[in-house]
């Protein structure tokens, strides 16, 4: 028997011996490739990820770490719209009309309804407030009532947007809105912003944070889009090279015919 024989021999006896371990533990962990005994499984959960190889690579890790609480909230999956003073709800009861309206939240954080009275609506979502008003009805009023509750107005969300926009201001925002979505709402950037330099201020935990993003690299799909959260502060850095440009041109009076230069 040759040596190349023998060595897939060696190998297969291996692979059988561990699959006949794994399957005696009852483990679905993957064996580490590099390991000398092929018996010896390794834990996913202790597996090192590979260092950044360059600088590039530490300054994305770095940005990424920086950027993960601006980032979360735009994950699939996270908790719902709350709801807050001055939004406005779409309450709708099935087969009963006369319970179906339109309520404005208090200031005081709560809607008033026929025969449940005072219902607390802040900090909940809107199926929150279904079950809420589902359980009072049927406990008294009707049975197996159908009740659906939708935001009309998002009135208490509210972000502030700033710098080189079109039209800078106090906007509401819903459930995951992000940033592209709230530039927008804006009209957009101006000619003179610097998309490289669009910076998202917050304020959690009774600390205040920022981060720096690209409009560029978010709108070529390069990096994430991220959720605003309510008080959110955006500013869009202007360029001061663009400026200078425009402002050149201007001075020509030939604002409008930039394309000539080229």
């Amino acid at each position: 028997m040759n040596s190349e024989s023998l060595n897939g021999d060696l190998q297969t006896e291996a692979i059988n011996q561990q699959l006949t371990d794994e399957k005696k533990a009852d483990a679905s962990l993957t064996p580490d490739p590099k390991s000398k005994s092929s018996s010896e499984p390794v834990s996913l959960a202790t597996t090192v990820a590979p260092k950044p190889k360059n600088n590039s690579d530490r300054k994305s890790a770095s940005f990424a770490t920086a950027a993960e609480p601006f980032l979360a909230s735009a994950t699939p999956g996270v908790t719902g719209y709350k709801i807050g003073p001055q939004d406005v709800l779409e309450i709708s009861v099935f087969k009963v009309p006369e319970l179906s309206r339109t309520a404005q939240v208090t200031e005081i954080g709560t809607i008033n309804l026929p025969l449940v009275g005072e219902v607390p609506a802040a900090g909940k979502t809107a199926r929150d407030i279904e079950r809420d008003l589902t359980a009072k009805l049927g406990a008294k009023y009707l049975q197996s009532p159908q009740v659906s509750v939708a935001v009309k107005e998002y009135n208490s969300q509210r972000v502030t947007i700033e710098g080189a926009v079109k039209k800078p201001g106090v906007y509401p925002v819903q459930s995951k809105t992000t940033l592209l979505q709230l530039t927008a709402m804006a009209q957009g950037l101006t000619p003179d912003a610097d998309n490289s330099a669009v910076v998202i201020m917050r304020q959690a935990n009774g600390k205040r944070s920022a981060q720096r993003f690209n409009i560029d690299e978010i709108r070529s799909g390069r990096s994430q889009d991220p959720a605003l959260q309510k008080g959110d502060v955006v500013v869009v850095s202007h360029s001061a090279m663009k400026a200078a440009w425009q402002n050149f041109l201007t001075g020509l009076g030939v604002a409008g015919k930039a394309a000539v230069f080229f």
